[in-house]
């Protein structure tokens, strides 16, 4: 016997908010049977299998020292600087660059309620490395 993991929760001070960010960030969409409302205590989105979900909780105390789990994220296409960028204009901002002269490395990111996520390189940019 074995489990399955349902969802990932995250604490979030806006729920809504983080639920909007992280379905542009991944491309995952909110429930359509239940969707998610500003004001909602627990938003949830679902990849577009549908096998992966994230639940953003409500909760009133602040994000306080350093996450203690992270996401780590490739680009589906195009390269990880170009993501970068991306991921900026939704509301990202840069903690750390972890980037290598010979281009290997990544980014420590974090939301926009300062929750750290890694952005690596593309599958493509590893395998043009190899």
């Amino acid at each position: 016997m074995v489990a399955f993991l349902s969802h990932v929760s995250v604490d979030s001070r806006d729920a809504h908010a983080q639920s909007l960010f992280w379905a542009a960030v991944l491309g995952w969409s909110e429930d359509p049977g239940d969707p998610n409302e500003p004001g909602d205590e627990e938003c949830m989105v679902i990849s577009p299998d549908g096998r992966q979900r994230l639940l953003f909780l409500e909760v009133p105390e602040p994000k306080v020292d350093k996450n203690r789990l992270h996401l780590d994220l490739r680009p589906e296409t195009g390269t990880r600087d170009g993501e970068l960028l991306r991921l900026l204009e939704l509301g990202a901002v840069v903690v750390e660059d972890r980037r290598r002269p010979d281009g290997s490395g990544w980014f420590v990111l974090a939301d926009p309620e300062g929750n750290e996520f890694c952005l690596l390189t593309s599958e493509a940019e590893r395998a043009a490395a190899r």
